[in-house]
């Protein structure tokens, strides 16, 4: 989550065509519910609202306002794209959550011993991936976001259980012989 109560809903990418219209990669659910949140902002304030869009291969080609030729679009590459927390709907489900929800939880083993905190969740392709800031500091660790490695996800306790893959693991014991 960005700051002052934000949640990052998608990102602009190339520039597509000469006309101004831009790649555009949803985070959400429905990826093409991502025009019915109103307004998107970036970090730095800017409001960009998606006139059009069309589906293209693993993407979205956008018209922007405001955007009306290449040079302007490929100003927007990268461009993360946020809404108000408050514009996202209400979960009906006891154990929905956002993954922005997420963010500052502590991750604890099985033992309930802590491990870090969570400080972003990421997606590169292949799934969702959880970075953990290790408790006493050190290098984050990216764990799979699945129900193996996180069985326990408990938004109210402030808290996600995480099975460590092995090599984090014996990465651990190595260090401490």
């Amino acid at each position: 989550m960005a700051g002052g109560g934000r949640v990052c809903l998608g990102q602009f990418g190339a520039a597509h065509g000469v006309r101004g219209e831009v790649r555009l990669h949803s985070f959400t659910a429905a990826p093409e519910a991502i025009t019915s949140y109103g307004p998107l902002e970036s970090e730095d304030g800017r409001v960009f609202e998606i006139e059009a869009m069309r589906p293209a291969k693993d993407h979205f080609v956008a018209r922007v306002s405001g955007i009306a030729d290449r040079n302007a679009a490929e100003l927007l590459k990268n461009v993360k794209l946020y809404v108000p927390r408050e514009r996202l709907p209400e979960l009906d489900e006891a154990d929905a959550f956002y993954h922005a929800d997420l963010v500052g939880l502590a991750v604890l083993d099985r033992d309930g011993n802590k491990l870090g905190t969570v400080i972003a969740i990421h997606n590169f392709g292949a799934g969702d991936v959880i970075e953990m800031a290790p408790d006493g500091g050190g290098k984050t660790e990216l764990l799979p976001f699945d129900e193996f490695h996180v069985p326990v996800v408990d938004i109210a306790a402030g808290k996600i259980v995480a099975v460590l893959p092995q090599a984090m693991t014996n990465q651990e014991s190595d260090q401490s012989v």
